[in-house]
């Protein structure tokens, strides 16, 4: 196992017990932005070099005390040429596998109609349901790959993906091997969450209890089981389920040792997020309805609140969700793109970062913060990713900026080098040397 030294200049680094070089890959030059918890000004690093051993960080220091250190074991240094880096970007929050489009449904709502109106005369999420039970496997997995390509090209190097498109059991099987496909085809780290209580099923519109009790036992039992389940989630909503209906999901996944996300206060305030808080879900999604009570119990669950400035946008929603009472409270804020073809068709993060500081009035710092260190923290995986610190995984994005505040501020634009996943440098980095 490796161990963590300081030296002198402030440099930290991974020291190998066995023989060999410290380093595989070295870069040098560039500027970080850390994103560490407590760091000031994005944690930035200016002039500075990032060392790499297999899939970890092995040290962060000068660009001066890099060449020495290169120099001693041989290694050649990459020259990052003034790049900035931070944290592989982490979109926590999408439904990136589905069949179809629901295009007609954007020209309905830019007519008038509302989104619960189209849902509750069986469209919505119903008509995305239909066109992806009538999908195969090859025929999902194309389209989201597509999608996921987009993302991975901003940045993003870590993606939770959502079911809840099948709704019945073989059908949300194809949609977790799907993505869990994803994971092991592509350079990119999938996250897959069961979405079992989405939208109840038209056949089983007379039967509600039974669709609940299938999801919370035998269908979430058996996709578990076969290791296709990293969490679960809810829709709780008066268009969706109750807070009865999501605790039933909730307590079955906690006695599982799974954990939770939960979607909660999209267009009434239920009392989703204090439910959340309470069987200690990893994250409550939308808030847009969030009362202090709510905020104060997410706070003090250690809950991350998920924001999706894209479906906000979309539905063309008119009440933000409360950022001053998060601030307040001292929730953790995420951001996610909530990519899916009905309320958020949106396949940049980047794009989402620029509508949480325009929309919802985030600081850029937050908002970057809110695709790295909170959204991993949102997914269960601050040990591991979404802060740049020696011991975690070499999960880094390339950034052609003058400062972070840009991948904020430019709608449209991708100022994206290249990425590095599992500390292999993605395709558009290889040019660096």
């Amino acid at each position: 196992m490796p161990y963590h030294t300081c030296n002198e200049s402030g440099g930290r680094s991974v020291v190998q017990e066995s023989s060999g070089k410290e380093w595989d890959q070295v870069w040098s030059g560039a500027n970080i932005a850390t994103m560490a918890a407590g760091a000031e000004a994005y944690g930035s690093i200016k002039n500075a070099a990032l060392a790499v051993k297999g899939e970890r960080i092995a040290w962060i220091g000068s660009a001066a005390e890099a060449e020495v250190r290169a120099a001693a074991q041989n290694l050649p240094i990459k020259d990052a040429q003034g790049l900035w880096m931070t944290p592989g970007l982490i979109d926590c929050h999408t439904h990136l596998v589905f069949g179809g489009n629901r295009v007609e449904e954007f020209e309905k709502r830019l007519c008038g109609v509302s989104y619960e109106d189209i849902a509750r005369a069986g469209g919505g999420i119903q008509s995305t349901v239909q066109a992806t039970r009538g999908a195969t496997h090859s025929q999902l997995h194309a389209s989201a790959a597509i999608r996921a390509e987009r993302l991975m090209a901003e940045g993003v190097t870590t993606i939770e993906v959502k079911s809840g498109y099948g709704l019945e059991l073989d059908a949300e099987r194809r949609l977790l091997e799907v993505a869990r496909d994803l994971g092991a085809q592509l350079p990119v780290s999938i996250k897959k969450t069961f979405l079992g209580l989405h939208a109840l099923p038209r056949e089983f519109a007379d039967d509600r209890q039974d669709f609940v009790n299938k999801v919370c036992g035998p269908w979430l039992e058996s996709l578990a089981g076969a290791g296709l389940v990293d969490a679960v989630d809810a829709f709780c909503e008066n268009i969706a389920f109750s807070p009865a209906e999501t605790e039933r999901l909730l307590r079955a996944a906690k006695g599982m040792g799974l954990p939770a996300h939960v979607h909660a206060g999209q267009l009434s305030d239920m009392g989703a997020a204090e439910l959340a808080a309470k069987w200690g879900a990893l994250s409550a999604d939308h808030l847009e309805y969030l009362s202090g009570a709510g905020a104060r119990a997410l706070a003090g669950a250690g809950t991350a609140a998920v924001l999706l400035p894209t479906a906000y946008f979309t539905l063309r929603q008119t009440t933000p969700p409360p950022v001053g009472l998060l601030r307040e409270a001292g929730v953790g804020i995420a951001i996610a793109t909530d990519c899916n073809p009905g309320s958020s068709p949106c396949t940049s993060i980047l794009l989402a970062l620029n509508m949480a500081c325009t929309l919802f009035g985030l600081t850029p710092e937050e908002a970057l913060s809110g695709a790295t260190r909170q959204a991993a923290r949102a997914l269960g995986e601050l040990h591991d990713i979404g802060t740049l610190e020696v011991g975690k995984r070499a999960d880094i994005a390339f950034w052609r900026i003058e400062r972070p505040a840009e991948l904020c501020y430019g709608m449209g634009a991708n100022p994206c080098a290249g990425a590095m996943h599992r500390g292999k440098p993605r395709a558009a980095l290889q040019g660096h040397a």
